[in-house]
């Protein structure tokens, strides 16, 4: 039986009257605490066995010791152990000798509320106590918390007394510290990486839908193929991707230095065409200039593993992108690419 389902079962029905007390409970000032020995024996596997034991002293009178935390801490503790309740008053004046108890007598009810009591008393001042008090007393999320506030609060911690006394007498736990400091901040240069790929990706994505519509829906300044494009077209959604895409194809129909590969716009414009082609998975409908071309290129020669990671990137990206759509544009937008007629008008030469 749990002890919280002993505590329920012997006692909620007593009126709030405990059974008699058959043993007690000495503390470093020689106060004695009267308890019931079936109570401490169900809250803590460590008093359980130390009832058990044959006592040293043959005496009528059985005790346990409970030394080295002050004798108001030891009786909130045992009241803890019966009542399974602890106020915010005595946990703020005895949450790390509570929390050194419960250690050291398993009883992870009161680890728990002393873990969280102490976390939220957490300052600057006592971090690095609150921090080897918590590696003592195995307590993962109170030591995370004061790490993460230490880390945080650097410069102001460095010149408290527990840091000047860590440093001194405790090195491997000030090793430990600037260890998580240095992950931390490697940490942090990743996310901020991976969010600036994620990005490049996210805007590489856009620009092939943005391809993809000028290709068969045109836009404010690139029509269809062999028309004029309509000056009363409304720009699209996506219209300051596709402005720039829509500037870049301009400029690669008319550009002279292309042909030698001496316009890093033309270049640009080149790979993205290549990029589409490699996404596109319809090549023989696609009226996308020059993704057929690139395809069979690819079928001969082959694509390297950089360009393919660059892909499947960019292919993760636009399925991220279209998951995070409400389900409405998801269900129109399909058909905005299947429902063209015809060709736009833009690199009419490479068209065929």
């Amino acid at each position: 039986m749990s002890p919280n389902n002993f505590a329920a079962t012997d006692f909620d029905g007593l009126s709030g009257e405990m059974p008699e007390s058959n043993i007690q409970i000495i503390t470093s000032g020689g106060r004695r605490i009267p308890a019931h020995s079936t109570v401490l024996a169900a809250a803590s596997s460590v008093l359980e066995s130390i009832l058990v034991r044959p006592q040293k002293r043959r005496s009528s009178e059985k005790t346990i010791r409970i030394l080295g935390v002050p004798c108001d801490a030891v009786s909130v503790f045992v009241h803890f152990l019966s009542s399974f309740k602890c106020t915010e008053e005595q946990m703020e004046k005895h949450g790390i000798h509570l929390l050194a108890l419960s250690h050291v007598y398993l009883v992870p009810q009161l680890k728990q509320k002393c873990t969280k009591g102490l976390a939220e008393q957490l300052t600057i001042e006592n971090a690095v106590d609150m921090l080897q008090l918590a590696r003592l007393c195995d307590a993962p999320n109170l030591y995370l918390k004061c790490l993460k506030l230490i880390s945080t609060n650097f410069k102001k911690v460095e010149k408290t007394e527990g840091w000047k006394f860590l440093q001194d007498h405790d090195p491997q736990l000030e090793l430990e510290i600037l260890q998580f400091m240095d992950e931390a901040d490697s940490r942090k240069k990743r996310t901020r990486r991976h969010r600036r790929e994620q990005n490049l990706y996210l805007q590489l994505s856009e620009a092939m839908d943005c391809i993809e519509h000028i290709c068969t829906e045109g836009c404010t300044s690139v029509g269809p193929c062999n028309e004029e494009p309509c000056t009363k077209k409304l720009p699209c959604s996506k219209f300051k991707t596709c402005q720039g895409v829509q500037l870049l194809i301009r400029h690669f129909a008319s550009c002279k230095r292309r042909v030698n590969g001496g316009c890093l716009r033309c270049k640009r414009m080149w790979q993205l065409l290549r990029l589409h082609s490699s996404i596109c998975d319809q090549p023989d409908e696609c009226r996308v200039p020059l993704c057929r071309q690139f395809k069979v290129k690819v079928q001969q020669k082959g694509d390297d593993g950089l360009w393919k990671s660059l892909v499947g990137k960019v292919v993760s990206a636009r399925a991220l992108s279209s998951l995070s759509l409400p389900k409405r544009k998801r269900e129109e937008e399909p058909k905005m690419y299947l429902d063209h007629h015809q060709v736009r008008s833009f690199l009419t030469t490479q068209c065929h």
